[in-house]
């Protein structure tokens, strides 16, 4: 027989997905006033935030669930000095944390009637443009950690459209929730470089006077609006002259040594560093360290040669992940054969040997899993961490996952051997090296070090960010010997959220098997120092309509209530069914 209470207990997780509940008294929410974990919320509790009367333009929504990412800790710990908050002074005008947000829309401004309605579900999308200058959801606008609140123009009118994405019925909150942080790992593997001469740019040809070359230009030498050349030969010189589009201004400066780079950048581009940069047989390191330091954001430099430098350059990786610099070569006699996506690829090598540095993270974790689930990925994936437990998970998880798609897996604990990563590399590439190494670790000699582990046609993605300034020493004679990329990203695209929603639709990928730990709305702030300490091997989440949930990794979450346990994969792998089971558990509804 079933009682009423059951039945009502059964409804509730359909109940739950309804617009019409009642509003919460008080609305809670965990605003940020400063710098450190303590300036999260008030005495280390959320705080009541009034909701205002929605306006024409805009939409109350309900917060279902926002995941925590490390990202966040530059915010954490530079408060209102982070350059996406402008110098804004926290103390009066606080933001919210939670970036990684989906939502249910409650009410909708009347302006916004044909776009939205009551019960539509959303993934937000936070890297924002507003007329050409960078905000984002969670930092310059207040973001999900909080129970209700108002989106208007500044999210649902930016410069490219409204920065949300319908989320289908078939998709958790969690998963939703996680699609941003899905969306940055698949960017990771689409162009961000810009691969031809810049329209109407800046280009600086830096040669040799006796350089014997006959090189040719079979495109991009008409794109630029000028052309500075330094000690080229004279058959470069007419070369330029003959292909450079009639109003192009050539400007000739000889003699400038390396030292002197920077004061030319000065004066011929106020300091904004050259778009466009070809250096004609390459030899001294040194030249190039000097070079690569006046590349302007989103610049290029395109290497043509045939010797290999006399060592390795020091090279900014920070500028390689942030300003998205390319670097770019060939062996000539065509200086445009670098240039375009056939010769610089951006995805993972189909059949190839991807190595992930930093593998034990939730982001290391969740490149892993998408080279597993890639229809072309790579045939051998070697996972490198420093941390025991963490390479457990990745054992755990992971491993049962790549053998069941006929992937071979190889975990190497550095800690314990530096050399191991090494060694392991060379068994499954034949000595070659590596297709595609993945770096995950904000270090740069850390990244210095993977790049030493790839083969010719490599590939090093440097997906964890490091500051401006940040060098390394990395081996630019293979781009233009042996075709090598150096890519890396920031942030991701509404185009690359809605790619993870359609791959989780057709059951491509799975964002929920990220998830390690969870939390209601009181359990905020202790999510963010796990998020801090590394406690889980994975991501967090807190869901802000549940009460009375503590922080709980998945596994104890299911010994300690059952009925949402019998529904983890595993034990410890989130599932829809298990969210429901969560919500009829702990939403006070």
């Amino acid at each position: 027989m079933t009682t009423e209470s059951q039945t009502s207990t059964a409804d509730k997780a359909e109940r739950y997905r309804q617009p019409d509940a009642p509003l919460p008294e008080p609305n809670l929410g965990w605003n940020t006033y400063g710098k450190g974990v303590e300036a999260i919320g008030r005495d280390g509790a959320p705080e009541p935030i009034e909701i205002p009367e929605t306006g024409p333009e805009q939409l109350l929504v309900r917060v279902d669930a926002v995941g925590l990412c490390f990202s966040d800790v530059k915010l954490i710990k530079q408060g209102g000095d982070h350059p996406k908050l402008y110098g804004r002074d926290l103390a009066t005008e606080p933001t919210r944390l939670g970036h990684e947000a989906t939502v249910t829309v409650i009410e909708v401004g009347e302006e916004l009637a044909d776009s939205y309605h009551p019960g539509q579900r959303l993934a937000i999308q936070p890297d924002v443009y507003v007329d050409g200058r960078s905000t984002a959801y969670g930092y310059t606008i207040p973001g999900g950690l909080i129970q209700y609140h108002l989106l208007g123009p500044e999210l649902l009118d930016a410069d490219d459209g409204a920065y949300v994405i319908p989320v289908v019925d078939d998709i958790g909150y969690a998963a939703a929730a996680l699609s941003e942080p899905w969306a940055c790992v698949e960017a990771s593997y689409t162009q961000r470089r810009r691969l031809e001469p810049l329209e109407n740019g800046t280009m600086w040809i830096v040669g040799d006077p006796s350089d014997p070359v006959s090189y040719e230009a079979s495109r991009g030498l008409d794109a630029p609006a000028q052309i500075v050349l330094t000690d080229v030969s004279d058959q470069v010189a007419s070369l330029v002259a003959a292909s450079k589009r009639a109003d192009a201004e050539v400007v000739v400066r000889n003699g400038v040594t390396a030292d002197g780079y920077q004061d030319l950048s000065d004066e011929l581009t106020d300091g904004r560093g050259f778009d466009d940069i070809v250096v004609l047989d390459p030899r001294s390191a040194e030249q190039i360290s000097a070079v690569a330091k006046v590349i302007g954001f989103r610049g290029t430099m395109n290497m043509v040669g045939t010797h290999p430098l006399d060592s390795l350059p020091d090279i900014d990786v920070g500028r390689i992940h942030y300003h998205y610099t390319a670097y770019l070569g060939n062996p000539g006699p065509d200086i445009a054969g670098s240039y375009g996506e056939a010769r610089n690829r951006a995805e993972l090598q189909p059949g190839g040997v991807a190595v992930f540095v930093g593998a034990g993270g939730p982001m290391g974790q969740m490149h892993i899993q998408r080279a597993i689930e890639l229809e072309d990925g790579p045939a051998s994936i070697i996972a490198s961490d420093l941390d025991d437990d963490r390479l457990a998970v990745v054992r755990e998880r992971l491993v049962p996952m790549a053998e069941a798609a006929g992937r071979t897996i190889v975990i190497v604990n550095v800690g314990e051997d530096p050399s191991a990563l090494e060694r392991a590399v060379s068994d499954s590439s034949g000595g070659v090296g590596a297709d595609d190494v993945i770096v995950s670790v904000p270090v740069a000699s850390v990244m210095g070090d993977a790049a030493q582990l790839m083969g010719p046609d490599g590939m090093l993605v440097l997906f964890a960010g490091v500051a401006n300034g940040s060098y390394a020493p990395l081996d630019l004679s293979a781009v233009y010997l042996h075709n090598a990329q150096f890519t890396g990203t920031s942030g991701s695209k509404i185009s690359d959220q809605a790619l993870v929603m359609d791959k989780a639709v057709e059951g491509m990928l799975s964002p929920q098997r990220s998830l390690a730990a969870l939390g209601g709305i009181e359990a905020a702030q202790d999510g963010v120092q796990a998020m801090l300490d590394g406690t889980f091997a994975g991501k967090i989440m807190i869901f802000p309509q549940l009460s009375g949930l503590p922080l709980t990794g998945l596994r104890e979450l299911g010994e300690r209530h059952p009925a949402i346990g019998e529904h983890l994969e595993g034990g410890d792998i989130w599932t829809l069914d298990a969210e429901r089971a969560l919500i009829e558990e702990f939403w006070p509804g």
